[in-house]
């Protein structure tokens, strides 16, 4: 997915400082997101990215989805719906990327919990016990 950026003369742009205070987001974050295809900017005369408006939503959900678990390489195949509207529902077609994310959760979970309890084991008994 690669957002297109059409504006409008009426149409508020907001510079990438402004972008970042208003989502709490660093300006290197929203670069990063920019690069990635997930924004969409223009360039002023300056030289300056410029962002639509309806950037801070995109910021906002794009941060979301990575405090779930998905990667950039993950979001850049989300449909734009995803993006475009604050608090969106999760479209139809990423049910399965998310079960498929959560799974993997549940996997590194366990794998962990197992870890957890070959550490206390050793400390218990002041030797590393056999692997499972």
């Amino acid at each position: 997915m690669l957002l297109s950026m059409k504006t409008t003369p009426s149409q508020k742009l907001l510079t990438i400082g402004a972008l970042s205070r208003l989502t709490g987001a660093s300006v290197r974050s929203i670069r990063h997101y920019d690069e990635n295809g997930l924004l969409a900017s223009v360039r002023a005369s300056n030289g300056y990215r410029m962002f639509p408006e309806r950037a801070a939503t995109q910021v906002k959900q794009i941060q979301r989805m990575i405090a779930t678990g998905f990667t950039i390489e993950d979001i850049r195949g989300f449909p734009d719906c995803m993006l475009l509207i604050e608090g969106a529902r999760s479209c139809d077609q990423i049910t399965q990327v998310q079960r498929e994310r959560l799974e993997a959760i549940d996997r590194q979970i366990a794998d962990l919990e197992k870890r957890r309890a070959r550490l206390i084991k050793t400390l218990r008994e002041g030797a590393v016990p056999p692997i499972d």
